[in-house]
């Protein structure tokens, strides 16, 4: 007997169910199956069965490591479009958008995207895979102006990089656990950079060190590229004066 399946597609992942009527011919079925398995003997059931299709036990691990094979291929397609385009300035890329970047059916992307969460951290990995080697530079040394210069260095580099990520991240975090602490994880993680670059008196001068953590964020690295519209050049100008100032402020009052 086949099944009758009665596909329906809400717009969010695709949902199957069985019609009315194949469940009353499933029913039916059964109890004929019950009826004739008491008039059959042995040698009834081996000719039977071997006129059924045979599949093997490993022919079936083939067929389902193909199909998950096929799965994983897709959401890495989908993964890797939705980067791109979010790289190219969509915030929130449609679901068209990324089934025609990675060449895959629109229910596919559907069906992926009903868990938003593991894409999100998927990409996530996929942004830190190419900033890593800017992330595991070692400490900036030298002196408190040196250090300082060289940490905006490194973060107007890095900022640049990860601009278009950050700025999907953060207005898609309100519906995202995982982005809302991503961001938190992040400005954490910048200001203990920070912190642990800082020579200790300097550290324990809570008013430098708050306003030096605002000057170097990326919050405020976005709003002079994108508010302010400012170059990156004049942006970097503007973030190393605002820190000269900080820094001269800091020694007046030690002295």
């Amino acid at each position: 007997m086949t099944k009758r399946v009665v596909s329906s597609f809400d717009g969010l992942g695709a949902l199957s169910r069985i019609s009315t009527n194949s469940a009353n011919s499933l029913a039916l079925h059964h109890s004929r199956v019950a009826f004739i398995c008491m008039l059959w003997n042995d040698s009834d059931e081996a000719e039977f069965f071997h006129e059924l299709p045979y599949m093997t036990a490993s022919q079936s691990r083939q067929k389902q490591d193909g199909r998950r094979l096929r799965s994983a291929a897709s959401r890495k397609r989908i993964v890797e479009a939705m980067r791109d385009l979010v790289r190219e300035g969509s915030v929130s890329p449609r679901a068209e958008e990324v089934a025609a970047r990675a060449e895959v059916g629109l229910r596919s992307v559907f069906r992926h995207f009903d868990d938003m969460e593991s894409l999100y951290r998927e990409i996530s990995e996929l942004i830190v895979a190419e900033v890593r080697p800017m992330l595991l530079l070692p400490p900036p040394s030298g002196k408190v102006d040196e250090i300082i210069a060289e940490m905006i260095e490194r973060r107007t580099k890095l900022f640049e990089r990860i601009m278009p990520f950050r700025t999907a991240a953060d207005a898609n975090a309100y519906r995202s656990t995982f982005l809302a602490q991503e961001r938190n994880n992040m400005n954490a993680q910048f200001r203990e950079l920070m912190r642990s670059a800082l020579p200790g008196d300097i550290r324990k001068d809570r008013t430098f060190l708050e306003a030096l953590d605002a000057t170097l964020s990326f919050d405020f690295w976005r709003r002079l590229r994108v508010d302010q519209g400012l170059s990156v050049t004049q942006g970097k100008r503007t973030v190393e004066a605002i820190a000269s100032a900080l820094l001269a402020a800091h020694r007046r009052g030690k002295g």
